[in-house]
C-alpha cells in the first residue's frame, strides 16, 4: 500500500514503529503499522455492559432525508427523490433503499436530534469524533494540530485496558480520514493526550485521490466520466514471518537483533533505545499470535460470510471490526467512505441509491446478524453517523455534474445504533417537518460521546492525564436518558 506518513512529531512521541519499504520482521511490506505503548490509566467499575464498541463513521455527512428521517410530506424540494418505506418497527420508516435494515429494525434506534454549529467538514469532523461542540483553541481546520480534543478512539484506548495483549483497544480502519488534496483532516488522534497515544491506524485501503465509494462494485466510476480505478485492492496487514524466519528463530534474542539492526535505519532517528525494545516485543507478539492474524484476515473468510457482507471496501472492513472486537479490541472506527465520500453536494439521488446506501445497507446488516449470531450483540455497542447533516432543500445542481445534491449541513443529523446495553427499536428526538432542526431532545456531541463512555463502563468521574499529569474529565455530557436501561 501507499506509504502514508502520520503527520506528527517524533517517533518517541507517538509510541510507535513505521514499517518502511522493507518492513519490521516482515510486518508488511505494504503497511505502517503504529504499535501502541500500553501505559494507561486503570478502569474502575462503570454503568455500562459492552465490551466493544463499533464506530461507523461516514465521512462527508449523510443526508438525514434520505435515510433514516424521510420526509415524505415535505414540499418535493425538500422530501427529494426516494421514497420511505415501513420497518418492522410500527411507526418508523426509513428510505426505500435499506431494505435490509428496514427488516432488522427491531435490533437498532436512532437519534434524530443530533446537532453541531457547524456546516464545515473539518470543524464537524473535530466535534463528533472528539465528543466536544466548541472547538478547542488555536484549531487548525487544514491539519491536527497538538492542541486538539482528543479523539473518542484515543480516550478509549487509554482509558479501557486491552482485553488482549496483542491488540491495542482502539483500532481505526481501513484507513486515516485524508482529503483527496492529502490534506489530513483533524479530530482522529490523541491531541492533547500526546500523540502516542493516537489510535492505531490500520491502512488496510491506500490512500487515492481519484478514489470515492466502496470499489470495486460501488466506487463512483461514472462521476465525471471516469472509468474503475485499477489500483484500488483492500489490504490487510501482512503479519506473515519473512521467508526464513521462524518462530524458533524469533525467540532467539542474539539472532533476533541482529536482524532488527538491519531495520533501524529506517525508524525515526528520535526513537530511544528503550521504545525500540518495546516495539519489538509487540511486533513479535503480532506475529506469533495466530488469532491476531486471523483478526485481520478478510481474505479468508467464508464464501457466504464475504457475500453476505459485501464484497467491498464497506463490506471488507465491517467483517475485519467484527473480527478484531472478537478478538479483544475495545474499539473499532471503521470509516466508510474515503475523501469523504458521503458529501453529496452533487449526484445526490444516483450516489446514494448505486454507490453508497445499498453497500452500507448490506454491510451493517451482516455486521448485526453475525455478532448476534455468535452472542457479541448484546455485549457490542454499533455506533453509525457523520460529521453533519445535509440542506433540507435540494440544491439546483450547480457542479460539474449539473445533477441536484444536498449541502452542509450541521444543525441536524440522525445517529444509528445497535446493540450493546440500549433498548432497541427505539427513536429519540425528531427533526421538525423539514428536517432542519432538532423539534424535541436535541442531542450534542458530548451526549453522543458519554452515551459511548457509560455503555462501556467508564465511570463519569474518570479522567485521563496529559504528559505533565495534569488530569481533563472523559464526560463532558450526560449520555443520551432514552438509551439508558
Amino acid at each position: 500500500m501507499a506509504d502514508v506518513r502520520v503527520q506528527h512529531a517524533r517517533l518517541s512521541r507517538r509510541m510507535a514503529i513505521q514499517a518502511g519499504s522493507i518492513g519490521l520482521l516482515g510486518l508488511g511490506m505494504n503497511h505502517a503499522a503504529a504499535l501502541r505503548a500500553a501505559d494507561r490509566t486503570t478502569l474502575a467499575s462503570g454503568g455500562g455492559r459492552a465490551k466493544s464498541v463499533i464506530f461507523i463513521f461516514l465521512s462527508g455527512g449523510l443526508t438525514q432525508h434520505d435515510s433514516f428521517d424521510p420526509k415524505p410530506e415535505a414540499p418535493a424540494g425538500i422530501r427529494g427523490e426516494f421514497s420511505p418505506i415501513a420497518t418492522a418497527t410500527p411507526g418508523v420508516q426509513v428510505c426505500e433503499h435499506l431494505p435490509m435494515l428496514a427488516a432488522r429494525s427491531r435490533k437498532w434506534s436512532l437519534i434524530r436530534s443530533l446537532t453541531t454549529p457547524y456546516n464545515e467538514h473539518s470543524q464537524g469532523h473535530m466535534a463528533i469524533l472528539s465528543g466536544r461542540t466548541l472547538m478547542p483553541p488555536g484549531f487548525n481546520a487544514s491539519s491536527p494540530g497538538p492542541g486538539d480534543f482528543p479523539s473518542i478512539a484515543s480516550v478509549v484506548g487509554d482509558t479501557v485496558p486491552a482485553r488482549n495483549n496483542n491488540l491495542p483497544p482502539a483500532v481505526v480502519l481501513p484507513e486515516r480520514l485524508i482529503h483527496r488534496t492529502g490534506r489530513v483532516i483533524p479530530g482522529q488522534f490523541g491531541g492533547q493526550m500526546g500523540s502516542r497515544r493516537d489510535p492505531w491506524f490500520v491502512e488496510a485501503s491506500p490512500f487515492n485521490a481519484r478514489s470515492y465509494g466502496a470499489y470495486p462494485d460501488y466506487e463512483f466510476h461514472f462521476v465525471r466520466g471516469r472509468e474503475r480505478n485499477p489500483e484500488l485492492r483492500f489490504q490487510a496487514p501482512n503479519l506473515s514471518l519473512p521467508q526464513g524466519l521462524t518462530r524458533t528463530r524469533l525467540s532467539q534474542r542474539d539472532g533476533l537483533r541482529s536482524l532488527l539492526d538491519q531495520q533501524r535505519r529506517e525508524l525515526d532517528r528520535a526513537a530511544s533505545v528503550e521504545s525500540f525494545d518495546r516495539h519489538r516485543q509487540a511486533a513479535i507478539s503480532l506475529l506469533t499470535d495466530a488469532s491476531v492474524q486471523r483478526a485481520f484476515d478478510v481474505e479468508s473468510a467464508e464464501a457466504q460470510t464475504l457475500d453476505r457482507y459485501g464484497r467491498n471496501a464497506f463490506g471488507w472492513s465491517l467483517l475485519m471490526a467484527r473480527q478484531l472486537v472478537e478478538a479483544g479490541v475495545t474499539l473499532v472506527q471503521v470509516n466508510l467512505g474515503n475523501n469523504e465520500t458521503w458529501d453529496t453536494h452533487e449526484n445526490n439521488f444516483p450516489l446514494l441509491r448505486d454507490c453508497l446506501l445499498p453497500p452500507t445497507d448490506r454491510g451493517v446488516s451482516a455486521l448485526i446478524d453475525d455478532l448476534d449470531a455468535r452472542g457479541l450483540l448484546d455485549e457490542t455497542l454499533i455506533v453509525m453517523c457523520g460529521e453533519m447533516g445535509r440542506t433540507p432543500r435540494v440544491n439546483a445542481g450547480t457542479g460539474e455534474s449539473k445533477v441536484p445534491g444536498r449541502d452542509h449541513w450541521g444543525a441536524v443529523q440522525t445517529v444509528f445504533l445497535a446493540g450493546g446495553p440500549i433498548p432497541q427499536g427505539v427513536v429519540v428526538g425528531a427533526s421538525d417537518r423539514d428536517g432542519a432542526y432538532p423539534s424535541n431532545s436535541p442531542q450534542l456531541p458530548e451526549n453522543l460521546a458519554a452515551t459511548i463512555y457509560h455503555a462501556l463502563g467508564i465511570p463519569s468521574s474518570a479522567s485521563w492525564k496529559d504528559e505533565v499529569g495534569r488530569p481533563h474529565h472523559i464526560y463532558h455530557g450526560e449520555p443520551v436518558r432514552e438509551l439508558l436501561i
